[in-house]
């Protein structure tokens, strides 16, 4: 009889290990969760900011366009000028 005594002594042994590692892995996944949730937040914030970088791009591409324009007409308003002899 004390055999079997001493079996369930060491499944209850088992049992408890087995319940310490469920509560560890239940602790893990939520830490997980957690890092999951912070990671979306982050990803979409930096979709968010490449969207504005793109955007950004794009006015800059335009500005140096008329800035390009604006150069030739002073360039031009030079060459009048210069004709004139002033």
């Amino acid at each position: 009889m004390t055999s079997e005594l001493e079996r369930i002594k060491i499944l209850e042994g088992k049992i408890g290990q087995v319940v310490d590692h469920i509560h560890k892995l239940t602790a893990e996944n939520e830490k997980l969760r957690q890092q999951i949730k912070e990671l979306k937040t982050e990803k979409k914030d930096f979709e968010e900011n490449a969207r504005k970088v793109a955007r950004l791009d794009e006015e800059m591409k335009k500005y140096e366009g008329e800035r390009e324009v604006l150069k030739g007409k002073i360039e031009a308003i030079i060459g009048q000028i210069d004709q004139l002899g002033l």
